[in-house]
C-alpha cells in the first residue's frame, strides 16, 4: 500500500499547487469559518487520503475474499465478519471511483478487482441468479427468518459498483454481470402493473408483493438507489430498455414519491398509496416512526439523484427536475437546518396542518450529514444568485462535520455527531451498513466542484 499513500501525498500536492495558482476566493463573510475555497479544498482531499489509507488495506479480507464489515471505534477488527451485499458493492464502487480520481490508480483498481472476484463467486446466486443479501465471512448464504432473501436495494448496489468497476478497468466480465443483474431485476422485480420493483424477493425469484416481515412492497430508499445504479449503468451502456427504465424511475421519485412540500414519502402499497400515521394516536406514530417521517438526509441526497440522472440522460433544460431538487434542498434548509450547532436533524414529521415539520429524531447520523454538504455546493453551483446562500451552508456544513464527526484521535467518521450523541465516539467505525461510500463519494464530488 506504499504506492497508494506515494501516489495520494502526490495528488494532494499537485492540487494544492494549482490551487494557489488559480487565486479563487470567495467573497462570502462568515464568522470562525473557513470559506476560501482553496483552503476546504485541501482539508477535503487530506480527509479524502486519510479515509482511505484506514479502510484500506484493513478491510481487505486476503483469506476468504472481499472486504471485513466489523470494525470498531479504533480500527481493529472486532466481529462477526459477515459480508452484505451492500457495503461489498460498495467498497467496490468507491475504490474503482477514486482510481479514476487519482488519474487511474492501479493500488485502488486491485481493490476494487478483489472485490468483484467475491461479488462474481460468492455473492452472486450461480442456481437462480441475483445477488444473496448477506453471506457469512466464507460467502456462505445467511438466512433471515429462515430464508434465503435478495432485495432490489442489494441488487441495484450491485449493478452501481459493477458498473464504475468496468468504467475503471475496462473488464468486461464486470460488465456483463451489471447487464445480467438489470436482467435479473427486470423478470424478478419490475412491477409492470404498477411501476417502479418490489424490495423483497425469494432466493427462487419470487416477488413479496405484499412486502415481507410486515415491511411494505415498495420504498423510497430502493428506489432512488435503482435510479442511481441505472444512472451509473447507463453511462457506460447506452441500451433503450435501461434507458427507459432510467426516465421512468426519475419521474416515478419526482412526482410522485416526492411530495408537494419538497420531502420523500418513506413507504407505499404495491400501487404506490403511501404508508402514513399521521392520523393515528401519538403512540402508534412513534411505534411506526421508521416507516412514516421525514428523512432530511435521503430528501438532500435524492435531489442530487435526480440532477445527475436527468444529466446523463441528457435533459439539459430539465427545468421540472431541477426545480423539484431546489425545492428539496431548500425544504432541508429550512427545516432540518441545526441554527445551534450545525448539521442536518435526522428526522422530522408533519403533524395535522401545520406549515413546518416537528423534530423527532435531532440526532445526526454521518451520511446525512456529508450528502448534505454535497448538495449545498451542488446549489451553491446552479443557483449562485439566489435567495438561500448554499455557499455558505455548504461551509458551515464543512464545519460543523470537522468538529463532531470527525474522530481527531483515531481518524474516520463518527456513526453520528457528538453533539447530539457523545456516545458514538465508541461506535463502530466499520458495519454492514457504514463503509466509506457516502463519505468518499460527497468528498470526490464536492473537490470536482469547488476546483471547476
Amino acid at each position: 500500500m506504499k504506492k497508494i499513500k506515494t501516489i495520494l501525498l502526490l495528488s494532494s500536492l499537485l492540487l494544492i499547487s494549482s490551487l494557489f495558482l488559480s487565486n479563487i476566493r470567495c467573497q462570502i463573510q462568515s464568522e470562525n469559518l473557513v470559506i476560501d475555497k482553496d483552503s476546504i479544498s485541501i482539508e477535503l482531499l487530506n480527509e479524502l487520503n486519510k479515509d482511505f489509507s484506514l479502510w484500506y488495506p484493513l478491510s481487505i479480507d486476503t483469506v476468504y475474499g472481499g472486504f471485513f464489515s466489523d470494525i470498531d471505534y479504533k480500527w481493529k477488527l472486532d466481529g462477526t465478519q459477515n459480508k452484505m451485499i451492500v457495503s461489498q458493492a460498495r467498497h467496490v464502487w468507491s475504490a474503482s471511483n477514486a482510481s479514476i480520481f487519482y488519474l487511474h490508480d492501479d493500488e485502488l483498481l486491485k481493490i476494487a478487482e478483489h472485490g468483484f472476484q467475491f461479488l462474481k463467486n460468492f455473492m452472486w446466486d450461480k442456481k437462480y441468479g441475483g445477488f444473496y443479501e448477506l453471506v457469512d465471512r466464507m460467502g456462505k448464504p445467511v438466512k433471515d427468518s429462515g430464508k434465503v432473501i435478495k432485495t432490489a436495494y442489494g441488487n441495484s448496489f450491485a449493478i452501481y459498483g459493477l458498473a464504475k468497476y468496468y468504467e475503471a478497468s475496462g473488464d468486461t466480465t464486470a460488465f456483463n454481470l451489471a447487464k445480467q443483474t438489470f436482467y435479473w431485476l427486470e423478470n424478478h422485480s419490475y412491477d409492470s402493473k404498477y411501476g417502479g420493483y418490489l424490495q423483497y424477493i425469494s432466493r427462487e425469484g419470487e416477488p413479496f408483493k405484499k412486502g415481507y416481515n410486515k415491511t411494505p412492497p415498495k420504498d423510497q430508499n430502493s428506489s432512488i438507489h435503482l435510479l442511481e445504479c441505472f444512472t451509473e449503468l447507463y453511462k457506460v451502456w447506452k441500451n433503450e430498455l435501461l434507458k427507459e427504465r432510467l426516465s421512468s424511475m426519475l419521474l416515478l421519485i419526482r412526482d410522485k414519491i416526492t411530495t408537494e412540500k419538497g420531502c420523500l414519502n418513506l413507504f407505499f402499497t404495491q400501487d404506490w398509496v403511501p404508508i402514513s400515521y399521521r392520523d393515528s394516536s401519538e403512540q402508534t406514530r412513534k411505534q411506526n416512526y421508521y416507516f412514516d417521517h421525514v428523512s432530511f438526509g435521503h430528501d438532500v441526497e435524492t435531489a442530487y439523484l435526480m440532477l445527475e440522472a436527468s444529466e446523463v440522460l441528457g435533459f439539459k433544460h430539465d427545468s421540472v427536475t431541477l426545480m423539484k431538487a431546489k425545492k428539496m434542498v431548500d425544504h432541508v434548509a429550512k427545516n432540518g437546518w441545526d441554527d445551534e450547532h450545525g448539521g442536518i436533524f435526522d428526522g422530522g414529521y408533519y403533524l395535522d396542518d401545520e406549515e413546518q415539520p416537528v423534530i423527532v429524531k435531532d440526532t445526526k447520523e454521518w451520511w446525512a450529514q456529508v450528502e448534505a454538504m454535497n448538495s449545498f455546493l451542488l446549489m451553491s453551483k446552479l443557483f449562485p444568485d439566489g435567495t438561500t446562500n448554499y455557499y455558505n451552508m455548504f461551509c458551515r456544513q464543512w464545519s460543523y462535520i470537522k468538529k463532531y464527526l470527525i474522530d481527531n484521535i483515531y481518524g474516520g467518521w463518527y456513526w453520528g455527531g457528538e453533539d447530539k450523541a457523545p456516545k458514538v465516539k465508541y461506535f463502530p467505525k466499520g458495519t454492514i451498513w457504514k463503509v466509506d461510500y457516502h463519505t468518499s463519494r460527497a468528498l470526490v464530488n464536492c473537490l470536482k466542484r469547488l476546483n471547476e
